[in-house]
């Protein structure tokens, strides 16, 4: 499936990956983590302000100020926690299957042995396919929800990954 890349948003090349590294994300993703963590922490700042505005002030002035100050503290934190997101997620594929770490202080790391890769799927929103990035979700067996997610990769490393995993899938059938 080939997704042409808009001219307003120009792709940084890409180099084959390194397998034993950490991966970073692209720096055209950062946007979408920002996106994905701001609106809640927003919503979520203006109530804890006009819930304060409530307890505090029950003058029209002071209630609209400190629900806009929580809606100001809100969307800052979202910023912070989206960035925060964005420079912290790492993936790796070796032979043996794919790595995912997530965090800095509570690192996750999440482990995906190839041989339980049961399938993979490539997702491309509106927002990401206008950054040329892709979400890859594979499909683990053993497990009733068993899915691990790599948000935003740049497309084609994502495809890169998804027919990797494939053949090693396929050549694990083989055997």
């Amino acid at each position: 499936m080939d997704n042409p890349v808009p001219a307003a948003h120009p792709v940084e090349p890409t180099e084959p990956f390194d397998p034993s590294a950490w991966q970073p994300l692209p720096p055209r993703s950062r946007n979408l983590f920002l996106i994905g963590t701001m609106p809640l922490a927003s919503a979520a700042g203006l109530g804890a302000g006009v819930v304060c505005a409530l307890a505090m002030d029950p003058s029209t002035a002071g209630m609209v100020a400190t629900a806009a100050s929580g809606l100001l503290l809100g969307a800052a934190f979202g910023l912070w926690l989206g960035l925060k997101q964005y420079r912290h997620t790492f993936w790796r594929l070796d032979d043996d299957g794919l790595a995912v770490r997530r965090g800095r202080l509570w690192q996750r790391e999440t482990r995906v042995p190839a041989s339980r890769v049961q399938h993979l799927d490539l997702k491309h929103g509106p927002l990401q396919r206008g950054r040329a990035l892709a979400t890859l979700v594979v499909h683990t067996a053993g497990t009733r929800h068993g899915a691990v997610t790599v948000p935003n990769l740049d497309g084609t490393d994502a495809e890169r990954l998804r027919d990797r995993l494939g053949r090693q899938i396929d050549h694990d059938d083989d055997d």
